[in-house]
């Protein structure tokens, strides 16, 4: 199967060529789609050098969920791994994380931080967070995952291009949850090391993101999936093969 990298990317100048690195280590022959989601600290710049990835850039910020549904519209792979820009989730685990799609096994395959993988010790109460929002989610989805908000799920890509998704920012996480439960999709979760980052670091979620999950958990959970959404407008796209025209 073909493997296709999405990566939603917001001013992560500091570790984007090394996520880029990292990936290409890991995996061979794999398609990395990034969305520069209107950065503005030089990510655009160190984005630009890459002839080897496609990139599309948003003209403005427009959130995670946004920039990932932007990213499929040009993926060409069977699967689709969501990778974000930091460094909280590292590459090194594809392999884990694909192995029940390519064994026929899974449709979609969750990397979970609270299933015994080495990680980072930080911030108690986001934890609680994080416990409650997955809680609640699977309450009303009738799913047992450990961690619904992590940032590192697989995807057949048939399965996620069918979706219809809404959410523009970090309600992708509870949106894509309640959908593939919906569809009865096959779903795994396998543990994967988490080095997460502190706010000095440029961790962007807060407090404000923990509330709304809240909202799209009920919403997602209680409603069907919708028309789809045009993409955002003006996008301008860097592929491989015209880098240098």
């Amino acid at each position: 199967m073909k493997v296709s990298v999405v990566i939603p990317a917001y001013n992560e100048v500091q570790t984007i060529a090394e996520v880029l690195r990292r990936i290409t280590s890991a995996q061979r022959d794999v398609e990395i789609v990034i969305v520069d989601d209107g950065s503005t600290d030089g990510t655009r710049e160190v984005l630009r050098s890459r002839p080897d990835v496609t990139v599309v850039f948003h003209q403005r910020n427009a959130g995670k969920g946004a920039a990932i549904r932007t990213g499929l519209a040009y993926v060409t792979g069977d699967v689709v791994i969501v990778q974000d820009a930091d460094l909280e989730y590292s590459p090194d685990d594809y392999p884990v994380l694909l192995a029940p799609i390519l064994s026929g096994d899974a449709d979609v395959v969750y990397g979970s931080r609270f299933l015994g993988g080495p990680h980072r010790v930080l911030f108690f109460w986001h934890s609680v967070a994080n416990g409650l929002l997955t809680l609640l989610s699977n309450m009303l989805s009738d799913l047992n995952l450990t961690d619904m908000e992590t940032g590192f799920k697989v995807f057949r890509a048939s399965v996620l291009k069918d979706l219809n998704l809404q959410s523009d920012r970090f309600g992708f996480e509870p949106e894509i949850t309640a959908r593939i439960a919906q569809r009865g999709c096959r779903i795994y979760e396998v543990p994967i090391s988490y080095h997460g980052r502190d706010y000095a670091a440029g961790k962007k979620i807060t407090w404000r993101d923990g509330v709304a999950a809240l909202g799209h958990i009920l919403r997602f959970n209680l409603t069907r999936m919708p028309r789809p959404r045009p993409l955002a407008p003006h996008n301008v796209v860097q592929r491989p093969e015209h880098a240098h025209a």
